[in-house]
């Protein structure tokens, strides 16, 4: 496993008391959340427009997160197909005021590049 995260840092977000689930942990489907926000942030950004989520594939979870650390969220385009595009995604959490940061989880991300109806479109260059 890396030391260090892959990819460009794309969104960072505080973990909050209201995102634990009953072990208080941060609840895995937020931590999820959080990748495809900025999944989709890079997407859209390489796409030149609208997409949408279409599948995760390689989700696994390797450490939790706890309140009150820094979730940080970092991204680079992996395949690019004609109408999609897949995205490397890592989260890692920065504890002690950034001094510990470990990787929390990694997966890929597929999104569809869309027009304006909904309909897939061609992801250009």
């Amino acid at each position: 496993m890396s030391e260090t995260p892959e990819g460009n840092i794309i969104l960072r977000t505080l973990a909050m008391p209201a995102d634990t689930n009953v072990a208080g942990d941060i609840f895995g489907g937020w931590v999820l959340s959080q990748m495809d926000i900025a999944g989709g942030v890079l997407a859209a950004e390489r796409a030149g427009g609208r997409v949408a989520t279409v599948a995760v594939d390689a989700m696994k979870f390797i450490s939790p997160v706890k309140v009150g650390d820094v979730l940080c969220i970092y991204g680079e385009v992996g395949r690019i197909g004609t109408t999609s595009l897949a995205i490397h995604i890592e989260a890692w959490s920065e504890r002690d005021r950034g001094r510990s940061k470990t990787k929390v989880t990694e997966g890929v991300f597929v999104f569809v590049h869309l027009d304006d109806e909904g309909n897939k479109v061609r992801v250009e260059g």
